[in-house]
């Protein structure tokens, strides 16, 4: 057999997930989606008055009967999806998945829940789209760790695509043949550059909506006839050599026990509305903060970095140091653990103009700087260090070995509640439509999806 007769990367994949069942699920992948879908509407809920979606609104094209959650406006599958993955990445406070990071729910939750509204399957079709959706997503990142991001990419849109294309297609029964199909048109829709990072512009936002959208679009194209590359993964221009500099990736990764065991259980749901890998620093912050320390007591802070994270989180420093909006301030380092240190709160409302303006904060952000730790274990998990000098010469110092609200000490049911509501009432939501919000969200798989409960 030639290598061009070989079974691709795409076919193995394909050939796992059609043989797969809702029935197959375990109890605890259940679980985590229940929680996950609830978390997007949340945060669908807390964006819906924000200026971005408001533009998002404005500017997509594309009227028809799905839901855009929390607004009158219906829109196509593509079109609600779209608007929805951008809402619910938006904040900056969606899951993450430890091992890559990618953003899982914010791509495929709104995908299928919109192929889901337009071709009207039983929920168990729904659950599975979801299922293999997050699962993919997780397993895509962990092929090539770090190179997606090192090459300028955005993993969470690159591989989100990928993701939300066989998701779509596993949620209208297509057959193996047309999901390999599906992926190879993601393929060719797959993007996301990050250099939203130099001005904290919109950018970002739009990564999750559009890997949804283009998901769901490669996914009715594919149904419809419409071919792809069947080596979209590991062909010399395919995915990986595109986006990580590396066509020779741990495909095993993504393929071996796919829907025997689950990755995406794992599921990391977020306490702070900001980047992923800044979380263990807060805790650190806020915990010597509790001390009674005074934020003019301090005369410089250091903190252990992993060198993944630099360029993203911590440089340029100065920039960093002093972020041009409170979007950049999510992805700043420095100004989230000032923030955390003085005021204790980094949820949605925190980062606001009078956060930005507050001379605590930025004084003591322009104190704080990094060294490499290169034995740093990211991103197999998220530490966090810091360590202040008082200017009596005092040293204070905290170290966090994971991220809470990941595997090692997951957020519970209550708190992923409580953020739901929370989230909720930030976007204006009245309690007893949130409370209806909730109940039905926790049964939205018993029969049809139906979106109708959160238009408005």
């Amino acid at each position: 057999m030639t290598r061009a007769q070989e079974t691709s990367v795409a076919e193995v994949l394909a050939e796992r997930v059609s043989g797969l069942s809702p029935a197959q699920l375990p109890l605890t992948l259940r679980h985590a989606i229940d929680n996950l879908v609830l978390d997007v509407v949340g945060l669908c809920l807390a964006a819906r008055q924000t200026a971005y979606v408001g533009a998002a609104l404005a500017g997509a094209e594309g009227d028809g009967i799905c839901t855009v959650i929390g607004q009158t406006r219906q829109g196509s599958a593509a079109t609600a999806a779209l608007i929805n993955g951008i809402a619910a990445h938006g904040e900056d406070f969606d899951d993450t998945f430890e091992g890559g990071p990618v953003h899982a729910g914010a791509v495929v939750v709104p995908a299928v829940l919109a192929i889901a509204e337009r071709v009207r399957p039983e929920g168990p079709a729904a659950l599975l789209g979801i299922a293999v959706g997050i699962e993919t997503i997780c397993r895509l990142s962990l092929v090539a760790p770090k190179r997606v991001h090192d090459a300028g990419f955005h993993p969470t849109s690159v591989f989100g695509a990928m993701a939300a294309a066989i998701a779509a297609a596993a949620t209208l029964g297509l057959g193996a043949r047309h999901m390999v199909h599906a992926l190879g048109i993601a393929g060719s829709m797959a993007s996301g550059i990050i250099e939203y990072l130099a001005d904290g512009s919109s950018t970002k936002r739009l990564h999750a909506g559009w890997a949804a959208q283009a998901g769901v679009q490669a996914a009715l194209l594919a149904r419809a006839g419409f071919t792809g590359p069947r080596t979209v993964f590991e062909g010399r221009h395919g995915l990986f050599n595109a986006f990580a500099r590396d066509r020779a990736g741990d495909y095993a990764r993504l393929t071996e026990d796919f829907g025997t065991r689950w990755v995406a259980e794992a599921l990391a749901f977020k306490p702070f509305a900001c980047g992923t890998m800044i979380h263990p620093y807060i805790d650190c912050a806020r915990r010597i903060s509790a001390q009674g320390i005074a934020a003019e007591t301090i005369a410089e802070i250091t903190c252990e970095a992993a060198e993944g994270t630099v360029q993203r989180l911590w440089e340029p420093l100065a920039q960093k140091q002093a972020p041009p909006n409170a979007y950049a301030a999510k992805f700043s380092m420095p100004f989230c653990i000032a923030l955390a240190f003085v005021t204790g709160d980094v949820g949605v409302a925190a980062f606001s103009e009078a956060a930005m303006a507050d001379p605590r904060i930025r004084t003591l952000a322009a104190k704080i700087r990094y060294v490499v730790d290169r034995q740093n274990p990211y991103p197999a998990s998220y530490t966090g260090h810091v360590r202040i000098v008082l200017r009596d010469g005092q040293v204070v110092e905290e170290r966090q070995p994971h991220f809470r609200g990941g595997a090692q000490q997951p957020l519970s049911c209550a708190e992923i509640e409580e953020k739901f509501f929370a989230n909720a009432a930030y976007g204006g939501w009245p309690r007893a439509r949130a409370e209806a919000a909730h109940d039905l969200s926790r049964r939205l798989f018993d029969g049809p999806i139906d979106l109708a409960f959160l238009r408005g």
